[in-house]
């Protein structure tokens, strides 16, 4: 049985789906970033981490989105099939890894990108990754016009690595999701899957219990 390394409201609440929707029996264990427990399997002490019952494991959650749909075939989350479907794939795995994720880390921790100590400092950075996390939005609700899914094939892994980033979004952008109404749909939609709830539930139940 495989087991799922993640941590509350981290980019590991995509593979947490996925492991959901596949519908075949997993571990989901809460860490802590840097914790003894996380390095003790992951050495960068980062999530998500994806461990097999061999031992093997997997970091990264393009590369483990990507290995649980090709692994689980029958779930039908690889967003089609052939050269291009996986190349268009790949593509958005990227764009969230690179440029989705990447903008929102001024938001979640500006002290990074300024020498300034200053409040007025850390609030121009944040505002700066708000505009760079406003910019991929707009890339992404372009795309989605006239979609109910971001690929070809339906629903999808790169759906559920949408997912934390457009929930963060409502969270931490001035206007939340009000100007993208086709990645609000996504969004929503995703939000009220049966399973999705479920991960969510479980995941707050961890939180709750850990305080």
């Amino acid at each position: 049985m495989p087991t799922l390394y993640y941590a509350l409201g981290a980019c590991s609440l995509a593979p947490h789906i996925v492991l959901e929707w596949i519908g075949r029996s997993y571990e989901a264990v809460k860490v802590q970033y840097g914790s003894d427990e996380l390095l003790a399997v992951n050495p960068a002490g980062a999530v998500p981490t994806l461990r097999e019952d061999d031992g093997w494991l997997l970091t990264q959650a393009g590369a483990i989105l990507n290995y649980l749909a090709h692994k689980h075939p029958e779930a039908m989350l690889a967003g089609g099939h052939g050269l291009r479907a996986e190349a268009e794939a790949h593509r958005w795995s990227a764009f969230f890894a690179s440029d989705v994720h990447a903008a929102f880390w001024p938001i979640f921790v500006p002290s990074r990108y300024t020498t300034d100590t200053s409040d007025v400092a850390r609030k121009a950075v944040t505002e700066a990754g708000q505009e760079l996390v406003a910019k991929q939005f707009a890339i992404l609700d372009r795309h989605l016009d006239g979609r109910e899914f971001i690929l070809d094939g339906g629903r999808s892994v790169i759906d559920a690595y949408a997912f934390p980033m457009m929930w963060w979004a409502t969270k931490l952008l001035p206007n939340r999701l009000k100007e993208y109404a086709n990645v609000q749909a996504l969004h929503d939609r995703i939000a009220a899957d049966p399973a999705v709830q479920k991960v969510l539930a479980r995941e707050q139940a961890a939180g709750r219990e850990k305080q």
